[in-house]
């Protein structure tokens, strides 16, 4: 039996078309790697095996019916099994968020970005660990435990989709999917040495996502590499009339085969002053320059530009989405949605419920969200955040008439320990100081590995793109891929 945590998604469909191996002996092998590493990095909350089992070996039949008729097509990931944060509906798969407040939910439909992925033949192997409501940038939060990194248990994975990006970094799933709200998908993606896109905002839809900040939020995909994750991301992206923000756009002509020389010669990058800064990590510096240096010397023009409204980009999102997720989270009040703890009033209902239940970080963003909303304070606060949010938006506006991607650090550090920010929320929330604007102004952006620290810790490079276009990132991505090996590092566990 062939090895299939070194296989990329490429591979995998291949060898199941061709029938080197069956979808149920692909199942059963990353069903048996997330047995033996599970207990080590608590990367999932909910596996569904005996279902996932079963799916696998419908997908087989269909396979054995389309050898003796090859001229009928298959859907893309037909037999593939899938990882999904467990912030994202599955029909009749356990969603909890992270929270105790939905630890007995389960959905009676799936997302749409996932039953897209269902449609394309994928299999949902489980639920991956979130943050709490993807309140986070660690998966500490979360109230089924922490997650740890696979490059090194005592350290982070990143957050809020830290359950996804472990799963993807140890081979425990092929592939994922995650959302971004400030940085969820990219960050962790750094810090697991993987590859993550986010997409612009309204480009995939959030039908089916338990909200945090409904401007914000945007689902995303993680994988081995670019042309994994670009395939995924095509499967998913696209109008979908039970959304109203998703955007009908055509969906992005990436070709992967493009030579990196062709790819780079036409290209303008801009490198951000703002975006390396005093307390910027040595090494992450180092590895995202010599990254920037290599895509220069095949032929790319690199310019440095300035994206003056950065330095406000934390206090309008700590403004922002918290101000949202205060409004998405009152529907659960101990009446509506979730558990019910009794009590003589309605009032002490919502009270107690949500005491009990809710972790202490969404306790902090809700009360910071409602007293930004509160009379009096709405246009000091939330009102104003807004206008320095168009600000930060049209910085991205000019500098993109000038160059068609923008390179930075994803995140100030590597993988910090596990515990190293709990009492600290301020430095925790600057960990998003690089990922957060492209949120604010509604672009993609892609991580991509671009290196090794001293202590053997991925580190990230971030490229983002004017909105809708990703194809542009992939193929950067793609070429820098194919002139370096930092994606094929692998963490020995």
């Amino acid at each position: 039996m062939p090895e299939f945590s070194q296989l990329t998604l490429k591979q995998i469909t291949a060898g199941l078309r061709k029938g080197d191996f069956s979808s149920r002996e692909l199942v059963q092998a990353f069903l048996d790697r997330i047995e033996r590493l599970e207990p080590q990095l608590n990367a999932f909350i909910s596996i569904q095996p005996e279902k996932v089992l079963e799916q696998a070996d419908q997908a087989d039949r269909r396979y054995r019916t389309w050898r003796k008729s090859p001229e009928s097509s298959l859907p893309a990931l037909l037999g593939v099994p899938v990882a999904v944060k467990d912030v994202l509906c599955v029909n009749g798969l356990r969603c909890t968020a992270g929270s105790r407040i939905l630890e007995n939910f389960e959905p009676v439909y799936d997302a749409t970005a996932v039953a897209r992925l269902i449609a394309a033949g994928g299999l949902i192997l489980g639920k991956t660990n979130t943050d709490e409501f993807a309140m986070g940038s660690s998966t500490e939060n979360s109230a089924y435990g922490v997650t740890h990194n696979p490059w090194d248990i005592n350290r982070v994975p990143g957050g809020s989709s830290g359950g996804s990006a472990a799963a993807v970094a140890a081979n425990m799933a092929p592939i994922a999917l995650g959302t971004d709200t400030g940085g969820s998908v990219r960050q962790p993606a750094s810090y697991c040495g993987i590859t993550g896109i986010k997409p612009s905002y309204g480009r995939v839809s959030r039908y089916g996502l338990i909200a945090f900040g409904s401007s914000l939020d945007v689902v995303g995909v993680l994988g081995q590499n670019v042309e994994d994750v670009s395939r995924v991301f095509n499967l998913i992206a696209g109008h979908d009339p039970q959304d109203s923000t998703s955007v009908d756009a055509p969906a992005p002509n990436f070709s992967p085969d493009q030579p990196p020389e062709n790819v780079f010669k036409s290209l303008r990058i801009g490198v951000p002053q703002e975006y390396f800064i005093s307390g910027l990590q040595p090494e992450v510096e180092a590895c995202v320059k010599t990254a920037i240096k290599l895509m220069e010397d095949y032929g790319a023009l690199v310019e440095m530009i300035s994206l003056p409204h950065t330095e406000y980009s934390v206090p309008v999102y700590y403004l922002i989405a918290p101000a949202e997720a205060s409004a998405n989270l009152a529907r659960y009040d101990g009446i509506r949605y979730g558990p019910r703890l009794d009590a003589d009033s309605i009032q002490a209902i919502n009270s107690i419920t949500r005491g009990e239940k809710f972790g202490s970080e969404v306790k902090r963003r809700v009360m910071l969200g409602t007293y930004a909303l509160s009379a009096g304070y709405y246009d000091a606060y939330y009102g104003q955040a807004q206008k320095v949010r168009t600000l930060i938006k049209n910085d991205f506006e000019r500098a993109f008439e000038q160059v068609d991607i923008i390179a930075a650090p994803v995140a100030p550090s590597t993988a910090f320990k596990i515990g190293e920010h709990t009492d600290d929320p301020l430095s925790m929330y600057l960990e998003d100081i690089f990922t957060i604007p492209a949120n604010l102004a509604g672009i993609p952006g892609l991580t991509v590995p671009a290196g090794l620290d001293q202590n053997r810790l991925p580190v990230g490079i971030q490229l983002m793109g004017a909105p809708f276009k990703e194809d542009v990132l992939f193929k950067t991505g793609q070429a820098f891929q194919s002139i370096t090996r930092h994606h094929l590092e692998k963490p020995i566990l």
